[in-house]
């Protein structure tokens, strides 16, 4: 079944399709989450976003559009909490340590994941929707309300930094 259909029966109030929706999404709207806010924060921000979609379905204006509203919501979830985390900090003597994320490391590519971590926000955010999310460039400019050019000098910068954390490391990209 489509996101477009879910998302009409959802506005007809059934509770399957909107549950149908969240198990289909739930996972990918984690990830992307966690991948930019570590998996500790990563459960809070992700039931944000589920509470704003079902605050937003019946406002969405073009259901077949459901997957780039998604992670605009999300990525606006993730901004945020970014913001609220910033101002936390600044306020404070002490900043608080970033958390590892325990699942990463037992991944085969834990030194990818490690690199993703240490890319500006805004390089780390385009890399994980085109490659890891697989959204297109269209959507991802969408979601960030940015022009395709600048996706694509962002996966250019992201691309370039990130193989030099790699070398850095020791690998070969």
């Amino acid at each position: 079944m489509t996101d477009e259909l879910l998302v009409l029966r959802c506005r007809l109030g059934e509770r399957e399709a909107l549950a149908e929706l969240v198990r289909a999404w739930h996972v990918p709207v984690w990830t992307y989450v966690r991948r930019m806010l570590g998996a500790e924060r990563a459960d809070d921000v992700t039931q944000e976003v589920w509470l704003a979609v079902l605050r937003g379905l019946p406002r969405l204006k073009e259901p077949g559009r459901f997957t780039p509203w998604l992670f605009t919501i999300a990525r606006r979830a993730v901004s945020d909490r970014l913001r609220e985390e910033y101002g936390r900090a600044e306020t404070s003597s002490e900043a608080e340590p970033l958390a590892e994320d325990a699942i990463a490391t037992w991944v085969d590519r834990a030194e990818l994941v490690a690199g993703l971590a240490h890319l500006p926000v805004l390089e780390r955010e385009i890399l994980v929707l085109f490659y890891l999310e697989d959204l297109s460039l269209r959507e991802c400019a969408e979601i960030c309300a940015i022009p395709v050019g600048t996706v694509k000098s962002r996966l250019n910068r992201a691309r370039r930094l990130l193989g030099d954390h790699l070398r850095e490391k020791g690998f070969q990209p």
